[in-house]
């Protein structure tokens, strides 16, 4: 890797972390003091209605930045067709979401998701003004700018939605919470990225985007669907607290997998762009990325699993414990969340954005199935079926990582094979630390402090390659 590709990649991975887990945290803090005042049911009301705040994301973007971020030779006449797009599509969202609110409370027959729903809404006006702002930091591989926004937004809405939270406005603390992290974080971009739309418009620019865009739009909408399908099934077939359950339990598991895996994305993308054109080095960048990106979330999300219990109970008290059980299963699943994201960041670089449309439906439409299979024998049941639609899904991904550059299923798995070892092996020492310690906040201290010790010894002895190369990306930064 060039020394100037290599300090980006460094630069780049530093700031997406800081903005990631510095942001990620402050929320983590916020939703534990948070959950501790409200209830189950208050949760499973927002996410009654994330699918279509998701949707209506997804939709407004209509895979614009990648389109941006992945053309090398991008004008402000681009920028700026995209930003008029944005804004007249998130418009135009708002206003449906606005009229539907009450169809989907009557849906749920929820009648308080009226309003909610209608100020929930406002996050897409929101979000369609900085899709571009954060296309161009992206570009530039500066996320140090947008780690100040969003650590700034995280920190003045966590301590609005913990007032609400206190002085008894229930859901509404939640609603508050979102609205106000949105507003800031535009508001700061806007001043920080010191980009401003011209007064342009080009049609020609809006078809080329489009072409390569739509795609990555349709496929998102999909994944997004797919992704939230587990909320509507849940908060129409089981009680709303049963949802609350679930959106605590996936939101633990979030935290190291899909930060993690927006960090890879984030930096990955732009990185292996600049050199999709020769094969050779971006196969060597690409395993070194998967590598590197397994050894650290697999023994997380494997020691999470194994703590999952004790830490529920002690972060967010004994009304949260069907969550401890939601999450052990869940994080199995996510722990090959940035696998799944460095394969199709691939097809991205390689501009088969069609390749990435018809994984999607292939993937979608297995674990729709397997999801309907599972449904009648419970939450659980759903959940571990998850694990499996994971694993299949993965082996869709990494067929056509194989075609395009020779990094096939079986090539991936030889790659990871050792680190899974050594995360699985890890939680199987975790879990039985906490099971022979009395009190919940003991079995958390001990287990956290037996898995690092025995991963850290285990990678020493077998002189883990991962380890290595991990140690001296670390060195390269200093």
């Amino acid at each position: 890797m060039p020394e100037s590709l290599k300090h980006k990649t460094l630069k780049g991975t530093l700031w997406s972390s800081v903005e990631r887990f510095s942001v990620q945290g402050v929320a983590f803090v916020v939703m534990i003091v948070m959950a501790r005042i409200l209830t189950p049911e208050d949760y499973g009301l927002v996410g009654d209605i994330i699918i279509f705040i998701a949707i209506s994301q997804s939709l407004v973007d209509s895979g614009f930045s990648q389109a941006l971020i992945r053309k090398q030779n991008r004008s402000e006449i681009d920028n700026s067709t995209v930003f008029y797009f944005n804004i007249a599509v998130g418009v135009v969202l708002y206003l449906i979401l606005f009229l539907c609110a009450p169809l989907i409370a009557q849906f749920y027959d929820e009648p308080i998701l009226i309003p909610l729903t209608r100020v929930i809404s406002l996050s897409v006006l929101l979000n369609s003004l900085v899709v571009v702002q954060r296309a161009l930091l992206t570009v530039n591989i500066d996320f140090k700018t947008q780690a100040k926004a969003s650590l700034t937004a995280a920190i003045v809405s966590g301590i609005v939605g913990i007032y609400m939270a206190y002085t008894g406005w229930g859901v509404w603390a939640i609603a508050g919470h979102q609205i106000v992290n949105l507003a800031v974080n535009t508001g700061l971009l806007w001043v920080l990225s010191h980009w401003h739309p011209a007064l342009s418009y080009s049609w020609s620019s809006f078809r080329e985007l489009f072409g390569f865009g739509s795609k990555l739009a349709i496929s998102g909408i999909i994944d997004t669907i797919y992704q939230n399908v587990y909320l509507i099934v849940i908060g129409k077939v089981f009680r709303t607290a049963d949802l609350g359950y679930y959106t605590r339990a996936h939101q633990f598991a979030q935290f190291p997998s899909s930060n993690f895996t927006g960090i890879i994305q984030r930096v990955t993308f732009p990185v292996l762009c600049t050199i999709q054109n020769d094969d050779t080095r971006l196969r060597s960048v690409y395993r070194r990325f998967l590598r590197l990106s397994a050894f650290i979330v697999f023994p997380l999300m494997v020691g999470l699993a194994a703590v999952a219990h004790p830490m529920v109970i002690v972060l967010l008290k004994e009304q949260w414990a069907f969550a401890a059980t939601l999450l052990s299963i869940i994080c199995f699943s996510m722990m090959w969340y940035p696998v799944h994201a460095i394969n199709l960041n691939l097809l991205q670089v390689k501009g088969r954005s069609d390749l990435f449309l018809k994984l999607e439906i292939w993937k979608k439409c297995i674990g729709v199935a397997i999801l309907c299979m599972t449904v009648p024998m419970g939450l659980i049941a759903m959940c571990v079926g998850s694990i499996f639609s994971s694993l299949i899904c993965l082996g869709i991904n990494t067929y056509y990582t194989g075609k395009l550059i020779q990094v096939g299923f079986f090539k991936q798995m030889r790659d990871l094979m050792p680190t899974l070892f050594y995360s699985l092996s890890m939680g199987a020492v975790v879990y039985a630390t906490v099971n022979i310690i009395p009190g919940e906040r003991f079995q958390l201290i001990a287990g956290i402090a037996a898995g690092i010790a025995y991963f850290a010894i285990i990678t020493r002895l077998t002189k883990s390659q991962d380890l290595r190369e991990l140690l001296a990306f670390i060195k390269e930064r200093k």
